[in-house]
């Protein structure tokens, strides 16, 4: 399935090197304004070509909205947005046809489609898919601002390189607004020169590296979500990991509380004056399922780019025989930076449903 989402729905559609890629979005509210300026600046943070720690394919990445906004507002029908793609070199792909690439979905995809599956560029399975998701967050994102919830998100590591990691309990307004500007989102700026270091050394070496996103949503009511199947945590994840490269998800201590004693990963209550706080936030944000009231924080792993151009051990499906395999094209070192933008992305779709699902 390629659609994900109940009270707000999303559809992707296309291949990497089709002639588009697209989203439709059903359940928006009528009579929203959408700051179109605002979606631009983050289908640019996620697009590629401007960053060395990127793959070279230089896309634009502009979405042709094809229905469901009129002058400037959501009318209430299916939103459709529709992204050409204008820079392929299919050709790069012809070696993989009958030998998958490791890491890949080739082999998998081969199976599963009985061999019609499009491997140029990853087709569906691509990371390019996630330019439609960014887009659909990008909206959902605004409507949801104007009910005071914000998302914000960095990246919290490359390799062995660790940036600061949010405040679990305040998170400043004025550090989510320049997280969300920046193409290579960091709260310690200092950090940038060495996580790039790292990059163009594993580039040099024809290798790639990972890394993990950080992502914090402030502003979410308490008393929203629901017990066992239908928790924040439950509906945040399964979003998340329909981006290409995501492993693993972890919120608030994460696995870091299996070692803890439950003295120490327990969030004590207060009032603040008015509100019910903790002064801790282990929890990230969900108790049961069910948001508390405090920002809501997860952290995701990025996996390292599998296209790596120096050789590696394959099959050839069409021969029965062990080969050989090197990739050709235009692939990114690093994937992480490009991944923040998806990640806030697919928390704005998982919120806009959660919040519209409990409010409305």
């Amino acid at each position: 399935m390629s659609s994900w989402g109940n009270a707000v729905k999303i559809s992707v559609f296309g291949e990497s090197h089709g002639n588009g890629i697209g989203v439709v979005i059903d359940g928006l509210p009528s009579g929203e304004s959408i700051d179109m300026d605002a979606v631009y600046m983050q289908m640019s943070r996620r697009a590629p070509g401007k960053d060395k720690t990127a793959t070279p394919r230089l896309e634009k990445d502009i979405p042709e909205v094809m229905s469901g906004m009129l002058d400037g507002k959501t009318t209430g029908a299916p939103l459709c947005a529709v992204i050409r793609n204008t820079n392929t070199r299919s050709a790069d792909y012809s070696s993989v046809l009958s030998c998958p690439r490791p890491g890949h979905a080739d082999y998998t995809g081969y199976v599963r489609y009985n061999g019609y599956n499009d491997i140029r560029g990853g087709g569906h399975f691509s990371g390019r898919l996630t330019a439609p998701v960014v887009f659909a967050g990008a909206v959902c994102r605004q409507i949801l601002e104007k009910h005071g919830i914000h998302i914000a998100a960095h990246i919290a590591s490359i390799g062995n390189i660790s940036d600061e990691l949010f405040d679990p309990v305040k998170i400043p307004q004025e550090l989510m607004d320049r997280l969300t500007a920046s193409t290579f989102s960091l709260i310690d700026p200092s950090k940038e020169a060495p996580m790039r270091e790292l990059v163009e050394e594993c580039r040099k070496a024809q290798d790639s590296i990972g890394g993990t996103v950080e992502c914090a949503v402030t502003g979410v009511p308490a008393g929203l979500g629901s017990p066992m199947f239908d928790g924040i945590e439950n509906i945040i994840s399964s979003i998340v990991f329909g981006i290409p490269a995501v492993k693993g998800i972890e919120f608030g201590a994460g696995f870091k509380a299996a070692a803890m004693r439950g003295s120490e990963n327990n969030d004590e209550f207060y009032y603040d004056g008015t509100d019910i706080r903790t002064r801790t936030n282990n929890h990230g944000g969900i108790l049961g399922g069910i948001s508390s009231g405090m920002p809501i924080i997860f952290r995701a792993a990025i996996k390292p780019t599998p296209s790596i151009s120096r050789e590696q051990n394959t099959v050839d499906m069409q021969t029965g025989t062990n080969t050989k395999l090197v990739i050709h094209g235009r692939h990114d070192p690093c994937i992480v930076p490009r991944a923040v933008p998806a990640i806030e992305a697919a928390a704005a779709v998982a919120l806009i449903n959660i919040y519209r699902q409990f409010t409305v």
